[in-house]
């Protein structure tokens, strides 16, 4: 597919809604730099539960719901990504949607939920502890989550994230695979395309280690410019032998398809998500944290020697839709005044052409 293409297709019934939330109080250094992503595996999530698997590759973060993951392999809620410090808010912003509409006839609630909720740390470019993410936006991203392309950039959860020492934030993309499906009827194979479809909330790295297809693009702009980029400090001064300035951040990668896998399936899915990131900083297993949700939709189980494809589409996507993300930000004052500059495009490409 062309470029443009894989960022519009998107996996059939799952939805996606990104809100910003933006502030700048008058005479106060207190911006706030930050929002809400949701993603419904369906519309129905309470109702019509879907497969899911996860997988954690050095993770420090925060995703609730995974036990239950690992229990039944069944996913009844919605995927919210904020901030660090908006989990609780969006956690009873999920019920508060599924509250109203689902007590029983004597109005009581006689269920239970445990739902998904995913973070990363806005609190360089955003006053944290503002909590302005509230109950009501995760409704409102609930109602409003749609099919079709995905917002990418300064957007929903990833509104106040940084990637690879430039302006990260939320990116997606997406691959269409050739398989073979059983026919029920006549017992024989049939060909079939399933989609595939990443959204990443990317908030980590080092420019040193930023890579673009194999080209150390990172090191490459750090000569021509004599110094790097620090934007993971909470100043512009940051010595880069000092604690603070290893603690590289974290990502979260979420991963849909319409193929039918089952839930030890996805899990391996799942893991596939490392080999995308992996393409991008020099050392992920050290210095990124991050969770790996993936679902799938149908039901039938895909045969598990055929889901090969699969495996490499994702590693595909992820690297892609981390690209996407620092592609398509923009440059961004935020706390206190501090400036993270998006990645000049055209800088890069004369980089890459020199090195190519």
């Amino acid at each position: 597919m062309a470029v443009e293409e894989r960022r519009r297709i998107w996996v059939p019934g799952v939805l996606v809604h990104t809100q910003s939330i933006i502030r700048d109080p008058p005479e106060s250094p207190r911006k706030v730099r930050t929002g809400v992503t949701t993603i419904l595996p369906r519309r129905d999530f309470f109702n019509q539960g879907c497969y899911a698997g996860y997988f954690r590759f050095n993770g420090s973060g925060e995703m609730t719901g995974v036990h239950w993951l690992d229990e039944t392999g069944l996913l009844n809620s919605p995927i919210i990504i904020t901030n660090s410090f908006a989990v609780g808010a969006a956690y009873t912003g999920v019920y508060e949607y599924c509250i109203p509409k689902h007590r029983n006839s004597k109005g009581v609630c006689d269920w239970f939920l445990l739902p998904v909720i995913a973070e990363t740390f806005d609190g360089i470019m955003s006053d944290i502890g503002a909590l302005a993410v509230k109950p009501e936006h995760v409704v409102h991203g609930i109602e409003q989550a749609s099919s079709g392309p995905v917002e990418e950039g300064n957007t929903g959860g990833g509104t106040g994230m940084l990637c690879q020492g430039f302006k990260g934030g939320t990116g997606s993309s997406s691959r269409l695979i050739e398989g073979l499906e059983l026919d029920e009827h006549t017992g024989r194979k049939k060909p079939v395309t399933y989609t595939l479809g990443t959204l990443v909330q990317c908030n980590y790295g080092r420019q040193r280690d930023f890579r673009i297809g194999g080209v150390p693009i990172g090191r490459l702009l750090i000569e021509e410019d004599g110094k790097e980029v620090q934007s993971m400090g909470m100043s512009g001064n940051v010595d880069p032998r000092t604690p603070t300035s290893q603690k590289d951040g974290s990502i979260i990668i979420v991963i849909a398809t319409s193929a039918p896998l089952h839930p030890v399936q996805l899990q391996r899915l799942a893991k596939r998500a490392t080999v995308g990131l992996a393409r991008i900083p020099r050392d992920p297993e050290t210095t990124v944290s991050g969770d790996k949700p993936t679902v799938s939709q149908r039901i039938p189980v895909l045969e598990d020697t055929s889901i090969n494809a699969l495996f490499e589409a994702a590693a595909d996507a992820v690297e892609e839709a981390i690209y996407n993300a620092l592609c398509m930000a923009e440059t961004m004052t935020g706390l206190g005044g501090k400036k993270v500059e998006a990645l000049d495009l055209e800088r890069v490409k004369e980089v890459m052409e020199k090195y190519l």
